[in-house]
């Protein structure tokens, strides 16, 4: 399933999750409650449905899903390594596996901190300022698996 991070629905989901109700995210449209928690139960629908497929497609056991904060925790199969798929509004569904990496050689060592500290601000979580990836990301994610 396609999930596309810029219809209305989903902004009234990244709302939500950030800890918006539902009557604010209604009046700031100018519709109804209901109207509200309808598109929400979408979206908790289709959120759900791409974590599952990912999960499949990546070889993930399940272990726990939380639509509402757009946030699946399982185990890899082949890479006998926990791993977290989770629904981030500016870098869409992302797969994360638990490894210790050598993140000082890697060629993708910013884009890492640039989508930890997104992710982490999208949650309203606090992580401690670092440079090694690798530690924001235990950080981050003990903190998001308490959340689920």
């Amino acid at each position: 399933m396609f999930l596309t991070t810029n219809d209305k629905q989903f902004g009234f989901w990244a709302m939500h999750r950030s800890g918006m109700p539902n009557i604010e995210i209604a009046n700031r449209f100018g519709i109804s409650r209901q109207a509200v928690s309808r598109a929400l139960l979408l979206m908790d629908g289709k959120i759900e449905a791409t974590l599952r497929e990912m999960a499949q497609s990546n070889q993930i056991a399940i272990e726990k899903i939380n639509a509402g904060r757009g946030v699946l925790i399982g185990r890899s199969i082949p890479f006998q390594t926990a791993a977290i798929i989770f629904v981030s509004e500016k870098h869409g569904v992302q797969v994360w596996y638990e490894h210790d990496g050598d993140c000082g050689t890697c060629q993708r060592y910013t884009e890492c901190i640039e989508l930890l500290w997104d992710y982490a601000t999208e949650l309203g979580i606090r992580i401690a300022k670092t440079a090694d990836p690798t530690k924001m990301a235990e950080e981050l994610f003990t903190k998001v698996k308490a959340m689920v």
